[in-house]
This record gives structure tokens, C-alpha cells and sequence, in this order.
């Protein structure tokens, strides 16, 4: 069996600039990958069938799978007529604002290339991986990147400065749709993506802590009143700078000092179960 590792991601901003004709919003958006990841298994089937194997009652086993529909794809598209076993060992969690689906869909697509002697590049696998869903480009690369378009162009940055990253993620499910259908454009407030973009390249840690937003978080803390109550207690215990990753209801926490990482999770623990403590992994993986 083949292992590909499949991290999440957070966003340091995440601006949306209008509605497309195509039905999406335009979105500008600076993202990193963390030191949280899933472990994706690739075994060859010689039935032809593509099946999913999880432990995790949250995660589809069928064609709602994004790591499904990227075998899908690739078994499709290049008339591959072996199948594949896909076993995700989740630790992101589900509906996060994570990227976790699209994670484990660019692991696939990266570990099926090799499995089926597909000798596909990066940049073709991006490009598969934008037919999926608009995080799987960026995951297909990981390490830092300005993403717009839909999500699905991408531009690599260095890493950002070297800090700690607190997650915790309430025991709720938001719905990207309805965050994305509460939206008013016309009173976004947009992230400072400029800033963010000169504070990464200086390893300016201040600037990338002031630079940080998400033209989201208003809607879904209407909608979600317990991850405000999470962004307030992470600030309280003493975070340098707090967000929400993507469209929620995952809250992330920046700390520079080691020595105030603990504080914060132990503080956190206390009434929100999925809380992790991770370093930044930052820089694209030299694989992709």
C-alpha cells in the first residue's frame, strides 16, 4: 500500500471580490499549510471499482468523496482499468474550514500519478484537481500561496514567519453555501492581502498578525455565535493574533513564544474538544 500525506490548511486571509458570471465568487486568498494532516492509503484492485475505507462516520464512502472523485478522474481521463482501495486515517477534522476533502483529493491525485505511472506534472495535477472542488489546486502544491480565480490559481509565496498555530474547531457544521448566500458585497470588510504579501516575504511577524482577514468571518459569527465566543477566549488567553479559516467554523490562534502555547490549548480544552497545537509546515512539499 502506498501512503500520501494530506495536511490542512488555514487561511491567513480570504477577500471575495464579486459574484462571477459562472455562479462562484471571485476570491483573492493567502494560505499555508499546517503540521495537521490525514494519512491517505492507495492499494491497486484489479476489479476496476474505486472504494472508499474511513472510520470516520462524518466521511462519504461514495461518489460524494472528493478523494472518490479524484480517482474518478484519473481512472477516466487517462482509461486506466485498474481500481483502487482508498483508506483515509482522518485527524482534520470534518466540514472545518480546513481543506481536509480537498487535501485528502490532492493526496490521491499525487499518489495515484505514481501508482499508475501517470507521469503527470504538478501544474496538470492542479488542474485536475480544479475540476473537484477550489482548495484542490492549492493542495495538490501546499506549502504558501496566493490563490484567486475561483481558488484555483495559484501563486507560491515563501513561507510566512515561524510561529505556533492553535486550532479549535466547535462541534457545529456550517454550511459554505449559506455563508457564501449571506454575503453582501457591498459591506465586505477586505483583508489587508497586500500587507499580508510584504509581511510574508519580510518574515515581518507584526505585519502578518495586522494583515490578517477573512471577508467571511462577519457572516458566519451572525450565524455562529459560539465561534465568536472561541475567538474571544483564544485572544484572552493570549493569541497574538486569532481568525477563522475559511468559511468556519474552525478558529486559529498565532503564537510566536512556545511558552504561552500551552496556556492557550489547556484554556481551550476546557469547552471545545478539537483543539490542536501545530507549527506551520509553510514551504511547498520539494515532491510536488
Amino acid at each position: 500500500m502506498l501512503y500520501v500525506k494530506a495536511p490542512a490548511k488555514i487561511n491567513l486571509t480570504l477577500d471575495v471580490l464579486h459574484k462571477r458570471p459562472d455562479g462562484y465568487h471571485e476570491v483573492e486568498m493567502i494560505m499555508t499549510t499546517v503540521d495537521l494532516a490525514d494519512r491517505i492509503g492507495l492499494e491497486r484492485r484489479t476489479d476496476g471499482q474505486i472504494r472508499i475505507i474511513s472510520a470516520d462516520r462524518y466521511v462519504p464512502d461514495d461518489h460524494r468523496n472528493l478523494a472518490y472523485q479524484a480517482a474518478r478522474l484519473l481512472r477516466d481521463t487517462y482509461g486506466i482499468k485498474e481500481g483502487v482501495t482508498i483508506t483515509l486515517e482522518k485527524k482534520i477534522p470534518v466540514a472545518a474550514g480546513l481543506a481536509g476533502g480537498s487535501s485528502d483529493a490532492a493526496a490521491t491525485l499525487k499518489g495515484l500519478n505514481y501508482l499508475w505511472d501517470l507521469k503527470l506534472t504538478s501544474d496538470q495535477l492542479a488542474v485536475h484537481g480544479a475540476k473537484i472542488g477550489s482548495d484542490v489546486s492549492f493542495c495538490v502544491y501546499g506549502g504558501t500561496a496566493l490563490a484567486t480565480g475561483r481558488g484555483e490559481l495559484i501563486q507560491e509565496l515563501p513561507a510566512p514567519p515561524n510561529c505556533w498555530i492553535i486550532l479549535a474547531k466547535p462541534s457545529i457544521g456550517v454550511s459554505t453555501a449559506d455563508v457564501y448566500g449571506g454575503l453582501k458585497i457591498n459591506e465586505v470588510i477586505h483583508p489587508k492581502t497586500k500587507d499580508m504579501i510584504r509581511a510574508i516575504h519580510e518574515k515581518d511577524y507584526e505585519l502578518m498578525c495586522e494583515a490578517m482577514g477573512n471577508a467571511l468571518e462577519a457572516v458566519t459569527l451572525k450565524l455562529h455565535p459560539e465561534v465568536s465566543m472561541i475567538k474571544e477566549q483564544m485572544m484572552k488567553f493570549g493569541a497574538d493574533a486569532v481568525l477563522m479559516s475559511g468559511s468556519g467554523p474552525t478558529v486559529f490562534g498565532i503564537v510566536q513564544h512556545e511558552s504561552r502555547v500551552n496556556r492557550i490549548y489547556n484554556g481551550l480544552r476546557g469547552f471545545c474538544d478539537e483543539v490542536y497545537a501545530v507549527r506551520l509546515l509553510g514551504e511547498r512539499d520539494p515532491l510536488a
